[in-house]
């Protein structure tokens, strides 16, 4: 175990890391016209470079994943917060598209690729951190806190840009305003590496170098040894990043392109639903905790096979109160997902690996049904004319890791006796 206070500033480091990189997709709607020109397709172009930025996040991960393996998960969350800052820093510096023309989308893009570059490393080194400096009989409701703090980051990203929106005229915010989301960013972010820097070593590292078991090739031996719990943390991870991504960080513009509610009103409905994900979390976390991963998990699969059709067609009609239930509907099953998500994924490997094997599946996934689900709903949307598109993309992944959370074995420690972890 390591102390309190290292635990809490690994949990709420997650704040800044989520506020970064959800900020561009919150902000979408105004970036798109202030560096890509404005219009439906600049909207497209803008969750474009959102997409390309997620194929950043594996290469990332396994760069920072190897560190944090190799030599420790405090360089590697101290390494990845830096690179963090400087990108966050240069975004609110750049160009727009007035001054030099398209230039300033393709240095928009670059730095969101060296954000996802940095983010590869950020979530995952946290929850491994988390979970091996954690009481066994507490692991589930510790790891979710990486997941409740990177919504309170999201819900400061989105209530941060719905008081930029909504204090400044248009000309004012394309001007000069969408610049100041950005730079609270780096100052938190440095803020984040201050603390850091005063955090203990994983003692599950310590054992590795005490017994001269830190594997040479971290990776392989994930691959090689472990390649089950990568496959399973694949599939936690793929429920968990298109119901976030889709389910909760894309609902702003869907709802601002589908004519039902505005720009700043959108942005206000999304913080009310970050808050109700930041109320759930700890709740599924520690549910986990006493009944198990696995039946949780099974849970949360059948509500987002269930659910997410109707809460976005809800969501279409032009009505507040029915947007609202959707979207907080939506948050609370993607909150539960990445609650026991978080130490699902990370139990799934021994300690020997577990930062790689986890950037390589649990990332991966994100990849694939993340970064690029936003971009894809937007273009289905438009070819079909159906609000439920979203939903469906949703259900249809649900379903189909459904089949391996039901033949998963249980991850979480017994409640009784000795408590450690048993690794399926």
């Amino acid at each position: 175990m390591v102390s309190r206070k290292s635990i809490t500033i690994a949990a709420l480091s997650t704040v800044v890391e989520w506020y970064d990189f959800t900020l561009y997709i919150y902000f979408a709607t105004v970036l798109s016209r202030v560096f890509f020109g404005g219009g439906e397709a600049s909207l497209i172009a803008a969750l474009g470079g959102f997409a390309v930025a997620y194929l950043m996040r594996p290469v990332g991960a396994v760069f920072f994943g190897h560190i944090g393996d190799r030599k420790g998960r405090q360089p590697m969350l101290l390494l990845s917060m830096a690179v963090m800052s400087v990108a966050m820093l240069l975004t609110a510096l750049l160009p727009t598209e007035a001054q030099i023309g398209p230039a300033a989308a393709w240095l928009l893009i670059f730095l969101r690729c060296v954000m996802g570059f940095s983010v590869g490393g950020e979530y995952t080194g946290v929850v491994a951190y988390l979970l091996e400096g954690a009481r066994p009989g507490r692991r589930g409701l510790i790891a979710s806190l990486a997941a409740a703090s990177s919504e309170i980051g999201a819900l400061l990203a989105v209530g941060v840009s719905a008081l930029t929106v909504s204090a400044l005229s248009a000309e004012q915010l394309e001007s000069w305003g969408w610049r100041i989301p950005f730079l609270v960013g780096a100052l938190l972010a440095g803020s984040v590496w201050i603390a850091r820097s005063t955090m203990e070593e994983s003692p599950d590292f310590e054992r590795q170098k005490a017994e001269g078991s830190v594997p040479r090739n971290p990776l392989g031996h994930a691959l090689v040894v472990q390649r089950g719990g990568v496959l399973r943390a694949f599939a936690i991870s793929a429920l968990g990043s298109i119901t976030y991504y889709v389910g909760i960080t894309y609902v702003p513009a869907f709802l601002t392109t589908a004519g039902a509610l505005s720009e700043a009103d959108s942005l206000w409905l999304s913080t009310i639903a970050a808050v109700a994900v930041i109320l759930v979390t700890p709740f599924i976390g520690l549910l986990s905790d006493k009944v198990g991963r696995k039946p949780v998990l099974v849970a949360l699969g059948l509500g987002s096979a269930v659910l997410p059709i109707t809460m976005f067609s809800f969501m279409a009609s032009g009505s507040f109160g029915s947007a609202l239930l959707g979207a907080v509907v939506l948050a609370g099953v993607a909150g539960g997902v990445s609650a026991v998500g978080a130490a699902a994924t990370a139990e799934q490997f021994t300690g020997e690996g577990r930062v790689s094997g986890l950037a390589f599946g649990a990332t991966g996934a994100t990849v694939i049904f993340g970064g690029f689900t936003p971009y894809l709903a937007q273009l289905l949307i438009g070819a079909t004319g159906s609000p439920a598109v979203p939903g469906i993309m949703i259900a249809a992944v649900a379903l189909g890791v459904l089949p391996v959370f039901l033949w998963m074995r249980e991850t979480a420690p017994p409640r009784i006796g000795p408590q450690s972890a048993t690794i399926a």
